[in-house]
């Protein structure tokens, strides 16, 4: 599958991507044993106001969204629809990211993610820090440095 570009304006893409993000930070919460991932209780609404560039894959059945400051490239959310889990559409997201952007890439996940964390370290980001936003929630950051 080739990624493209996501244009949330339109109705059903957003509606789509929203739904791929629930479905996904709802997996990742069950692994975590925490739902304080602020992407659940995003609305459509918010989720479209996000100053995001996004690409997808399917129907969307994967997004992932970044932003870029200082030359600096931030992954905001790579997400996978459960339905489409174990088919490379994370990786195809993340090559297509590394290729339309340059500079350093920053992320950060969960620090139970095991399957995110995985895909970070297998295209060479390395662990920069962890934090805890709330009791109970850990969550690991990680930089991949580009020429």
């Amino acid at each position: 599958m080739t990624a493209r570009e996501l244009d949330l304006t339109d109705d059903t893409t957003a509606r789509t991507a929203h739904e791929v993000v629930r479905a996904a930070y709802r997996v990742e919460a069950g692994l975590i044993g925490s739902d304080a991932i602020p992407a659940l209780r995003e609305t459509l609404a918010e989720l479209r106001a996000l100053p995001l560039r996004w690409l997808g894959v399917g129907a969307p059945d994967a997004i992932i969204a970044w932003t870029v400051e200082d030359e600096v490239v931030d992954i905001d959310r790579l997400c996978v629809h459960p339905d489409h889990f174990r088919r490379g559409l994370a990786t195809t997201l993340l090559g297509a990211l590394l290729a339309r952007t340059s500079g350093p890439v920053t992320v950060s996940t969960a620090a139970a993610n095991t399957p995110a964390i995985t895909l970070y370290e297998r295209h060479g980001f390395t662990r920069t820090g962890q934090f805890q936003p709330e009791p109970g929630l850990t969550v690991v950051t990680f930089r991949l440095e580009r020429g």
